[in-house]
């Protein structure tokens, strides 16, 4: 279903549409291509899946034995992904690779972070893309070159977002500090810093609304911030359950007027934040969701564990379970 004007009642009609159960562990990310209608996965058994969201089937499988897969998004062609290695990182510092889906072909690898990625974002404008590690490091890169473009060292686990414009990208910290770079003359500093006070815990995700006004901080011991994207201060906050070993992901809807989260006891819920309350909240029989995320263009969002559902607008059918198709292509490397 195309993006139409969100509302409360159209938030609380969301419902699954479809159930992908055939994962082989839990999903690590998934991420949307942001002009076409697919989504890709990573998940513990080493796979990567693209699927068509349109018509809520699996288009392709690849397995990555070699390096495992962990954090992952598209790049600006659609079936071209950035993937992070769980496998090797200090052996062969190979942390990153960019590749083709269509082929399953390596197009370059990206060494120097010597710890999992845990933050991985394209810029929306160009080829450059960013990646923050558990080494306590944010680099920059292009994919067109192997070379790290930039490195910034910071205290603790890192969260990395680039606004939708591309002209700006905040890093986040423990103890609650973001931090906002100018990304065309990043290497003088950032130009602002953030503090949100009163939360010690690390910062486990951060994003920016697609209108450039709001950021989402969500932080490992699951609670949820909305921030003002120019002042900083904090527009609402929200506290779920504790979710032990799965950090939990939230999302904004694209007109950014709610915010999308689970929760450690497996319950999904939305807030309106232009008037801060709680409009949905749904049982879940997936788990605990490890990844969330809001499509783009349409009214629909996905939920993952180590299943992955579809969400669309409830109009009275029974959600159907969507098994890969006959012609669907595994390879593996």
């Amino acid at each position: 279903m195309s993006l139409t004007e969100l509302d409360d009642g159209l938030v609380r009609r969301m419902a699954i549409g479809a159930v992908f159960s055939d994962f082989g562990g839990k999903i690590h990310s998934v991420g949307f291509h942001r002009t076409d209608d697919l989504l890709v996965t990573s998940s513990e058994d080493d796979s990567l899946r693209l699927f068509d969201i349109a018509n809520a089937k699996q288009l392709k499988i690849t397995y990555h034995k070699k390096h495992g897969t962990d954090r992952v998004c598209f790049t600006h062609h659609p079936s071209s992904l950035i993937c992070s290695s769980r496998y090797n990182l200090e052996s062969t510092g190979e942390s990153l690779r960019y590749l083709s889906m269509y082929d399953n072909r390596i197009l370059r690898y990206f060494k120097g972070h010597k710890d999992r990625v845990v933050s991985l974002c394209m810029s929306p404008i160009n080829d450059s893309f960013m990646s923050g590690s558990l080494d306590r490091s944010v680099r920059l890169w292009d994919l067109r070159v192997n070379a790290c473009q930039g490195i910034l060292h910071l205290r603790g686990r890192p969260a990395v977002a680039y606004d939708q414009q591309g002209l700006v990208f905040a890093i986040a910290m423990e103890g609650g500090a973001v931090k906002l770079f100018d990304s065309r003359c990043y290497d003088k500093g950032p130009f602002d810093t953030f503090l949100v006070g009163g939360d010690t815990a690390e910062v486990n995700d951060i994003k920016f609304s697609n209108d450039g006004k709001s950021m989402l901080l969500t932080t490992t011991n699951n609670n949820i911030y909305v921030l003002d994207a120019y002042r900083g201060e904090k527009k609402c906050g929200f506290s779920l359950e504790p979710s032990q070993g799965t950090p939990i992901e939230a999302t904004f809807t694209p007109d950014g007027k709610y915010v999308l989260s689970g929760s450690g006891d497996g319950t999904l819920h939305a807030w309106n934040i232009e008037n801060p309350s709680e409009v949905a909240r749904w049982e879940n029989n997936i788990g605990v969701v490890s990844c969330l995320k809001w499509a783009p263009r349409r009214a629909m969002f996905v939920a993952a564990s180590t299943v992955l559902t579809f969400w669309i607008p409830n109009d009275g059918e029974p959600p159907s379970p969507a098994d890969p198709p006959a012609d669907q292509q595994a390879l593996s490397q």
